[in-house]
């Protein structure tokens, strides 16, 4: 079995998390016009598991296909979300997907990065929190200065649509 990505480091940029939430998309959009107008690389990262990854293609009743291809469908995901963003093309995006828990995946891909910018909320079950635990957890620890982009932070409405990549009205 192939192996799976469980770290992921650069070497300067700008490191946006990405967990598939509409604050995460707003964050990729801030993140992306700061790529752009500083001429940075814009690595976006997506730390997953089992239960929080998309079904791979491969999966039916009763197989659990095996870890590349929930990889790989991590990674179909976040180069959808990253598409529908809209960057300007002159933005140099890399996308990775890293199987590991989210707040140990972010620390370790930006101990390099020049910044590192998360959406304020995730995907988490309390809705009433200003800042979800991921985003705390990096607020308080990473290894760089960390930005925390709020919901509407952007100017632009964006909706997720179940089973799809996201849409901007």
């Amino acid at each position: 079995m192939a192996d799976v990505c469980e770290a992921v480091r650069v070497e300067g940029g700008i490191v946006v998390g990405h967990d598939g939430s509409t604050s995460a998309q707003e964050a990729l959009a801030w993140a992306g016009r700061l790529a752009c107008r500083a001429d940075l690389d814009l690595h976006v990262v997506r730390a997953w598991a089992m239960m929080t990854a998309p079904q791979p293609g491969t999966w039916t009743p009763g197989y659990v296909p095996p870890l590349p291809d929930w990889e790989k469908a991590v990674l179909d995901e976040l180069t959808a979300h990253v598409k529908a963003a809209g960057l300007a093309s002159s933005v140099r995006v890399t996308c990775h997907v890293v199987h590991k828990a989210p707040a140990l995946g972010l620390m370790t891909a930006a101990e390099g990065a020049n910044l590192l910018v998360m959406g304020a909320r995730g995907r988490g079950g309390f809705r009433g929190l200003l800042l979800g635990s991921v985003s705390d957890q990096l607020v308080h620890h990473a290894p760089c200065p960390v930005t925390v982009v709020r919901t509407g932070a952007t100017g632009r409405q964006i909706q997720l649509t179940a089973g799809s990549a996201v849409s901007v009205e």
